[in-house]
């Protein structure tokens, strides 16, 4: 498979309102980043990412990190927070020691900060003392980052195995509600007194005490949280610290209250007798539980969601297929039903007209909507509601419901089926009367709450092979977006996160080359925001190198003018592209996914915010106020002009496109360092039009040219494409 990726932008399932305490550092980075490397359990990382989603929605994008990636890429300038999950310190050390921890010290230093839940809060200590009195399972030493100047020792309670719950209790925590100005006491009672005692149960499984901790306030330390029941070992009762490191601070947990009881296991037959009793009372503190991660979230200096009450992401909601043309509803239905291998007769309806697909990775199921609408209610009493429902561990195994439409155009979802999409203002500004034949988005899947567009499409490579270019899959959220390098993502309302499939022929190679798909793509989406409409081009909007788009921000020219300093970055990111190539009978199976911060501010800015700083301007000079952005009528332009643009590119090639791709891109004549050449400094001349890479000059430190010349790709970080990590490919 070739792949070209690049994340989506957002990751929230509403607008929300959002509090941060006053800080010394301003945390500008969009990253936060769990480390998900030798050591840590699925379970941890899997709970940690969940709850972080939801509580920094949509502020900050929570993205996974291996041990390579952490040690080599140049994350700190985009990271605001570091997190160590629950697992086991040693193989932490052995990844590591030296580079690594070297790097997260100096991020915390600089005024990032750390937050270590269990295993990473030993790993956070000056030295640990883990069961060291057991011989089968002591581990004792000292640890690199120091962030707490002392020990942890553990466990604080008995109990506890290796993977397993034999040990895992519901833990009663005891807030130190004064270091937490940031704690409300009690969402569901504000009657509560002030001086009330805040506890809440917190699921542990092996975490220690922080020795002493008390006694180290001269170092920067603070209690946030105790034991409220007596630990087993020495050193008092701390449970969870907070330490100030440099500019930076560190947050270190015993217990896990990242675990959200709604996520835990609680059917598994080798689950111990008392597990059942132990999610209960998790369940009953919940809301106290939430409120204490939100508290610990902003000591740390962070944007929190403040609306949110639940710490999992919603389930995928139905699918609506329409078309503009009613006679390709009619022609993909056919093709569908005519699937070998695939379908199934739905049990619950006799009479075929409702088919169930089977996918690689997921599994649809098509039900007629003239013939057999579906009860959106009943749908929705399926899903878990309860307190004591198991909510799904993969929502890619959630079945997904596809209403098809068929029949006259006019029939389509109702805005209180679909909300945030209305597919009538969508075609209409699609295909206005008397157009010719539009291919690109004249056959959409829409749902409000979706895994991912791309997902869907290139992960199900026997429904895939039969889609007709054109076909397009779109998402209010996204719960599971894809990004470049395997990165997750929760993208807001907002957002306008589509995926659209195209058959491109091998036979056209030598004239198109596959490559420049994603260029074509990331230009369309250019051109159709400054053809919006009429003023729309005076928006400051770029194309950054592969497949990024860039909008000028508001506050760098704001901070010009008022003399601010330091000057925020001058452009920010709103939207990018991900192409995945599947091969099939000669062609190149392309889902090109796309996603535009329309509306939503967060986590960098929106072209409804550059609309609002232009309309400032036009306001200035008397001239008429540019209406906000429209979902479906950006999308509907995207469309046509990504159409048009392939169209021409399937003949002419990129040549055609050259100068307007240079005209609005970021990079001429910019200077880069070529890390595989120690450090050779190079100007950006273009692109090469055989394999799209990026051409440079090499260059003097006056900046005068030596003639030489190479072509570069970029090195696959997640992180920053053109940071001095751009490997040399071959000499021109």
């Amino acid at each position: 498979m070739i792949t070209h990726s690049l994340h989506y932008l957002g990751h929230s399932q509403h607008f929300a309102r959002t509090a941060t305490l006053p800080t010394s550092r301003v945390l500008f980075a969009m990253n936060v980043l769990v480390y998900a490397g030798p050591g840590t359990t699925v379970e941890s990382v899997a709970q940690c990412t969940t709850t972080l989603r939801s509580l920094l929605s949509p502020n900050y994008a929570v993205l996974t990190i291996d041990a390579p990636t952490l040690i080599n890429e140049p994350w700190p300038s985009t990271t605001s927070l570091v997190v160590v999950p629950g697992g086991a310190d040693l193989p932490y050390c052995r990844a590591l020691n030296g580079n690594g921890n070297s790097k997260i010290s100096s991020f915390v230093r600089r005024g990032g900060a750390y937050l270590g839940f269990c295993a990473g809060g030993y790993y956070g200590s000056s030295r640990v003392e883990f069961e060291e009195n057991n011989p089968d399972y002591a581990v004792v030493g000292q640890r690199e980052l120091a962030f707490y100047p002392g020990t942890d020792r553990g466990t604080a309670f008995p109990g506890f195995v290796y993977d397993s719950e034999s040990g895992a209790r519901a833990a009663k925590i005891r807030v130190v509600k004064q270091a937490l100005p940031g704690l409300q006491i009690d969402e569901s009672n504000p009657h509560v007194e002030e001086d009330a005692e805040f506890e809440f149960a917190s699921y542990y499984n092996g975490g220690g005490v922080f020795v002493d901790a008390d006694s180290l306030k001269h170092k920067n330390v603070t209690v946030l949280a105790r034991y409220a029941e007596e630990v087993k070992v020495e050193g008092g009762d701390a449970a969870i610290v907070h330490v100030k490191v440099g500019e930076g601070a560190a947050i270190l947990t015993g217990p896990h209250p990242e675990f959200s009881p709604k996520r835990l296991r609680k059917t598994d037959p080798q689950l111990p007798p008392f597990y059942g009793d132990l999610v209960q009372k998790l369940l009953a503190d919940n809301p106290r539980r939430l409120a204490f991660m939100k508290a610990i979230l902003m000591k740390l200096g962070l944007k929190v969601n403040v609306d949110v009450t639940e710490d999992s992401p919603p389930l995928p909601t139905t699918l609506h297929l329409t078309s503009g043309y009613p006679v390709d509803i009619e022609s993909l239905w056919s093709i569908i039903k005519g699937v070998e291998g695939l379908l199934e007769k739905d049990t619950l309806d006799p009479t075929g007209k409702k088919l169930k697909l089977v996918g690689e990775n997921d599994t649809f199921v098509f039900a007629e909507a003239s013939d057999s609408p579906f009860d959106l209610g009943a749908v929705a009493a399926q899903l878990p509601s309860s307190e004591t429902d198991v909510f799904p561990e993969d929502l890619n195994k959630v079945i997904k419901d596809v209403v098809v439409y068929q029949g006259d155009k006019t029939r389509m979802p109702t805005l209180k089926q679909t909300p945030h999409f209305d597919h009538a203002l969508y075609y209409h500004e699609l295909i206005p009367p008397n157009s010719p034949q539009q291919t690109f988005g004249s056959v959409i899947m829409y749902g409000e709450v979706v895994t991912s567009t791309s997902t869907m499409l290139d992960r199900n490579l026997s429904l895939l092979r039969h889609l007709p270019t054109g076909f397009t899959a779109v998402g209010t959220v996204q719960v599971a977006g894809r990004g470049r390098g395997g990165n997750v993502w929760v993208s807001p309302i907002g957002l306008l996160a589509f995926s659209i499939v195209i058959r491109h022929p091998v036979a056209i190679q030598s004239v198109a080359p596959l490559v420049f798909v994603q260029y074509i793509a990331s230009l369309a989406v250019v051109e159709a925001i400054r053809t919006y409409g009429f003023g729309y081009d005076e928006l400051d909007v770029r194309l950054k190198w592969p497949n990024d788009v860039y909008a000028r921000n508001p506050a760098y020219d704001e901070a010009v003018a008022e003399g601010t300093t330091p000057l925020p970055a001058k452009y920010l990111k709103i939207a990018g592209i991900l192409v995945n190539s599947n091969f099939a009978n000669n062609e190149y199976l392309l889902v090109v996914g796309c996603g535009i911060n329309t509306a939503n501010e967060a986590p960098t800015t929106s072209l409804n915010t550059l609309v609002a700083a232009t309309n400032v301007k036009r306001r200035r000079d008397v001239r008429q106020a540019l209406e906000p952005f429209k979902i479906e009528r950006l999308f509907a332009k995207i469309m046509w002009m990504f159409e048009r643009m392939y169209n021409i590119f399937k003949v002419q090639g990129f040549h055609a496109f050259e100068e307007m791709y240079y005209a609005r891109w970021l990079h001429t004549d910019a200077i880069v360092r070529l890390e595989m050449h120690g450090g050779t400094r190079a100007k950006i001349k273009g692109i090469s039009m055989d394999y799209g890479m990026l051409v440079v000059e090499e260059v003097s430190f006056d900046g005068i040219s030596t003639g030489k010349k190479f072509t570069l790709q970029p090195d696959g970080n997640s992180f920053d494409m053109l940071k001095g990590l751009l490997k040399k490919k071959e000499g021109v």
